[in-house]
């Protein structure tokens, strides 16, 4: 009876249209953090409305899941913050793809566990097409600097939209490579098709860092994209950029790595490259002389977190060795890469003088 009556007064509280009632069925789902992919999925098949999912108990959500979930859950809330982030989504103009939908990328929907839904800005229709994701440090060193600026200018002109994450150093300098290509395409310099899009670790309505916000108006200006699985309004925390990197490994069939010290993002995301079958290339300024100071730095302090038990082994193991050692090829520019995409493997695999590096 009492679930009845929270079930009427859920129906009463809104009246809408049905499409905007369906995007508030899908972010309802989409925000359930205890939630995996076939578990939204089925869940979704089962629903009629958002009323019915805000009604479940968390004890009807395990008996539907079977299986144990430990989560503080409340339908109404999560129902009541659905409501107002589809509002944003409409008022910002925000699109999203579902998993399943005609335009939702190929490649990020072979992985396990991809994500529900894609919000985005701009033209997602450039992640449907060739891509390549390039990634690496903050701590960017001068000649990384132009070597990703440069792989993305000429990636860009060759019609491959470029993946990164937004972030400062390397990936700031891929997306403004790819973006000068497409500016210099409006000048008829370059005949460039290819874009950039970048991915967020936090809601799409927000732009972090805060500092990046000009760059990615230019993204969406250019004919890229700016997406995010997480709904508006999500911080982002240090997890969330963790699991922002699979969505770049798993965007393109290789990640290129133009600079990375030990146990860095940019090494994480080399190994859900690799997870998901995908190439992982390191381009040669990765190995410079400023790279390896700033790698003599990170390695010096990974280990004094690591003795004092502040980091996990798995962490400090994680350095570019690893991948060089397992067959990665080293490229100095994206002539090379490509035809380090065609090669037979090993082909661009480091020499015994190139190992010296280490």
């Amino acid at each position: 009876m009492q679930r009845q009556t929270k079930k009427r007064r859920l129906m009463q509280h809104i009246r809408m249209s049905n499409k905007t009632d369906d995007i508030i069925l899908l972010i309802s789902l989409a925000r359930i953090s205890f939630l995996n992919l076939t578990e939204k999925l089925n869940l979704l098949k089962k629903l009629d409305s958002y009323n019915d999912l805000a009604i479940l108990s968390i004890e009807d959500i395990k008996n539907i899941t079977s299986r144990n979930i430990r989560a503080v859950w409340d339908g109404r809330q999560n129902l009541l913050a659905a409501r107002k982030e589809a509002a944003i989504l409409e008022a910002k103009k925000i699109k999203y793809l579902l998993y399943g939908d005609e335009g939702y990328p190929a490649l990020l929907k072979e992985t396990p566990n991809a994500p529900f839904m894609l919000f985005y800005t701009g033209d997602a229709s450039c992640l449907t097409g060739r891509t390549v994701s390039v990634v690496g440090t903050r701590r960017i060193a001068p000649e990384a600097k132009r070597a990703a600026v440069q792989f993305a200018y000429d990636a860009a002109c060759d019609g491959c939209t470029v993946v990164s994450g937004l972030a400062k150093g390397v990936d700031g300098a891929a997306h403004t490579g790819a973006v000068n290509a497409r500016f210099d395409s409006f000048e008829d310099i370059v005949s460039a098709e290819g874009r950039t899009a970048a991915v967020l670790p936090c809601g799409i309505d927000t732009v972090v860092p805060s500092g990046h916000k000009a760059l990615a108006e230019q993204i969406v200006r250019t004919g890229g994209c700016i997406v995010s699985e997480y709904v508006p309004g999500t911080p982002a925390e240090n997890w969330r950029f963790v699991q922002r990197n699979r969505i770049v490994a798993a965007l393109s069939p290789a990640t290129v790595i133009i600079q990375a010290p030990d146990g860095s993002g940019a090494l994480i995301t080399a190994q859900y490259a690799l997870d998901y079958s995908r190439d992982v290339v390191f381009h040669k300024a990765a190995f410079s002389r400023n790279a390896e100071d700033v790698r003599s730095l990170v390695k010096a302090q990974l280990e004094k977190d690591f003795a004092a038990g502040n980091v996990s082994k798995g962490k400090i193991e994680n350095t570019c060795e690893k991948y060089i050692e397992a067959g990665a090829p080293i490229i100095g520019n994206y002539k090379e890469y490509c035809d380090c995409m065609t090669a037979l493997p090993g082909t661009y695999s480091l020499k015994n003088e190139q190992l010296n590096l280490f």
